[in-house]
């Protein structure tokens, strides 16, 4: 089994770690791989060869980096590429999902919100994947279990989907205690690729593993609402009050912005 971790962002879009801060990062979090999500928008033919002659030149035996984008759609749908690395013309979601799928990538829609869940069931191309667990989104404490059940939904039509558990790193003060341990020999680029697309991996947070079928017992996904629900008011609460003190001319200062991302 090798631990690494899924959904990441650097400096080559917004992030705020170079892809050599993540990478001592990860190694000292015991990771063998990271995959790399950095925004499409971000890139030009030359940044994108650059982005990914510096994710080959960092990757050794220790930890491998795997290349890939994140996609902005129509109605401002996200759609992962774990080893994409082809720019789209289009924004529009199915067109982007075969994109992704044609380029041997791995199609996984990010934090889906919960008004587009119709939406996404009247797709008829459907991605490799739904981020059930996105840690930065969702918070560390807990997902939500209406995309579970929207996973399985999906599953009914394509039984292949996979559940997928992302941190969609961004900031150096963020929450980065998910990870995915995948069951393969080698961290190469290509073996991590296929054990993500043959569901060969589970999401990890602390002693709590989940499966890559996104199928969780009841009691867990009571146990998931319950936390969600009131880490999820809690921080409604906080940006009521930013909002608030925003409206009165208040800054908030950014070291209480950096504890609360650590915090959530």
């Amino acid at each position: 089994m090798l631990k690494g971790a899924i959904h990441i962002h650097s400096t080559y879009s917004d992030g705020e770690f170079t892809l050599a801060e993540l990478r001592e990062i990860f190694l000292t979090e015991g990771c063998t791989f990271i995959c790399m999500t950095d925004h499409a928008e971000y890139f030009d033919q030359d940044k994108l060869r650059a982005y990914q002659k510096e994710c080959q030149s960092l990757s050794d035996q220790q930890l491998h980096f795997v290349a890939g984008m994140e996609y902005t759609c129509d109605q401002r749908m996200h759609i992962l590429g774990y080893g994409a690395t082809t720019l789209a013309e289009s924004k529009d979601a199915q067109t982007v999902i075969n994109h992704i799928d044609a380029q041997g990538a791995i199609s996984v829609i990010a934090h889906p919100r919960d008004e587009s869940f119709d939406w996404i069931e009247s797709f008829e191309a459907l991605p490799q994947g739904i981020e059930t667990w996105n840690s930065k989104y969702d918070g560390r404490y807990a997902p939500r279990p209406a995309t579970f059940a929207l996973l399985q939904r999906l599953r009914g039509r394509q039984p292949a989907m996979h559940a997928f558990y992302g941190q969609d790193l961004h900031w150096k003060k963020q929450f980065r205690g998910l990870f995915v341990q995948a069951d393969c020999d080698y961290a190469e680029p290509s073996h991590i690729l296929a054990a993500l697309a043959s569901g060969a991996y589970w999401g990890q947070k602390g002693e709590l593993e989940l499966p890559s079928s996104g199928v969780l017992p009841e009691e867990m996904l009571a146990q998931f609402s319950s936390t969600h629900e009131r880490s999820h008011r809690l921080w409604q609460l906080l940006k009521e009050g930013k909002k608030t003190l925003d409206r009165i001319g208040i800054k908030v200062p950014e070291s209480l912005k950096t504890q609360l991302r650590r915090i959530f």
